[in-house]
């Protein structure tokens, strides 16, 4: 497989994020664990067979074609529908959340799967033909299945995974040509279905509540909001040093996944936070160049979707814990406690990595018609008659000829 400088960086960034993930996940948790079962490396061990899982998956999408995920789409949609119905009724329970499924020693989160099948089934959607132009095209079906997949997310609940669905499908539209003014007013609508949703909830409130001043109620709603941001200031510019953190130590609630960036602020301070955002902010750029230089709309779209939606979740983690957005549970990409979305992100990885080898394939043979930016059909140049260009030697005497011809009679 073809692989430019965008690729070889890609994988560089993801292995640094990987495997400084796994240094954080250990420093967070081996004091718990080793209270706990007497293994400090308990977490580690977990997250590192995971990340072995994620890796060969990702090895093995670099080296598939991505064009074969179209015909694979429907199949990936109905078995996330089954699961996340069936995380529902048999789902693991924890922190008053339902969204695990166990298989033997294993643990999946179906929504993970859902995100992916998602972004696939709308690539090959909106490399159809036009994008949607109306907020009645983009109700049907593009709106029709975000809100089934949303909805079933939402009752488990997981606010979060429901927030990054949306952040991608919205990517794609933009990438795939939707207009500004029919995007934004199906992101209006969305928004107001989504206050009420957290409305309805009352910890969903009181978390909103809580994030426009979380310290009207420290030791509340408010608690974990505070303990991250006390954690990102006590690091200051260097930080207190690798494992020295306080905060994880029965202070800082989820330290190991959802704020798991506070511990990194804490023991690495300004510079090692700062490291992260610039890895995330490569991640973003060699993903959406990898998009741009995709010369098959499907893929195109492909890669704008999952581009956004590693980034998108990233933004959405590292804004709530640095008190910039309301708490929403969702795990910093690569480098939180977490195997199915490690497994999940990793599996983006290497269908981005397949997208770019095969930037240029069938640019030929394809046209992106909703840009009309492409031409599969080579032009053929005409006279003025409409006649075809003459192709050869004999053919310019021969049409030469009989233009003297006819002059002459």
């Amino acid at each position: 497989m073809r692989r430019g400088l965008e690729s070889s960086v890609l994988i560089l960034v993801t292995m640094g994020l990987v495997a400084f993930g796994l240094v954080m996940v250990y420093s967070a948790t081996s004091a718990s664990a080793a209270l706990a079962n007497g293994d400090p490396a308990y977490y580690l061990k977990r997250q590192a067979i995971y990340a072995v899982l994620g890796l060969v998956l990702m090895v093995v999408c670099s080296r598939i074609d991505y064009r074969a995920l179209r015909a694979l789409a429907p199949v990936l949609m109905v078995a996330s529908v089954v699961l996340l119905l069936a995380v529902l009724v048999m789902g693991r329970a924890a922190n008053g959340a339902s969204r695990w499924l166990s298989f033997g020693p294993l643990v999946f989160q179906p929504s993970e799967l859902a995100k992916l099948a998602l972004a696939i089934w709308a690539a090959s959607y909106l490399a159809r033909g036009k994008p949607p132009r109306s907020l009645a095209e983009l109700w049907r079906p593009i709106g029709l299945v975000t809100l089934v997949f949303c909805g079933l997310i939402l009752v488990e609940p997981d606010l979060g995974t429901a927030i990054a669905i949306v952040v991608m499908l919205a990517a794609m539209l933009l990438v795939a040509g939707t207009p500004g003014r029919t995007l934004g007013a199906g992101l209006g609508i969305v928004g107001t279905l989504g206050l009420f949703a957290v409305w309805l909830e009352p910890y969903r409130r009181a978390r909103l509540f809580s994030f426009l001043n979380p310290w009207q109620d420290a030791q509340g709603a408010g608690f974990q909001t505070v303990q991250a941001m006390i954690g990102l200031g006590s690091g200051g510019i260097f930080g207190v040093g690798l494992g020295q953190s306080v905060q994880k130590v029965n202070y800082l609630p989820e330290a190991h996944t959802d704020m798991i960036f506070a511990i990194i602020g804490e023991e690495l301070g300004l510079v090692g936070a700062t490291g992260v955002i610039a890895a995330y902010c490569a991640f973003a750029y060699l993903g959406l160049k990898i998009a741009l230089q995709c010369k098959d709309p499907f893929g195109k779209r492909l890669a704008a979707g999952l581009t956004a939606l590693v980034c998108g979740q990233a933004a959405i983690n590292l804004a709530a814990v640095m008190g910039l957005a309301p708490l929403t549970g969702i795990p910093l990409p690569f480098v939180s406690y977490g195997g199915s979305s490690l497994v999940v992100a990793l599996a983006c990885v290497g269908i981005l990595l397949n997208i770019a080898g095969n930037a240029g394939a069938g640019a030929k043979s394809i046209s992106d018609r909703s840009r009309r930016n492409g031409g599969a059909r080579p032009a053929r140049a005409r006279s003025r008659r409409g006649a075809a260009k003459p192709r050869s030697t004999r053919d310019v005497r021969r049409v030469a000829g009989s233009r003297r011809g006819a002059a002459g009679s």
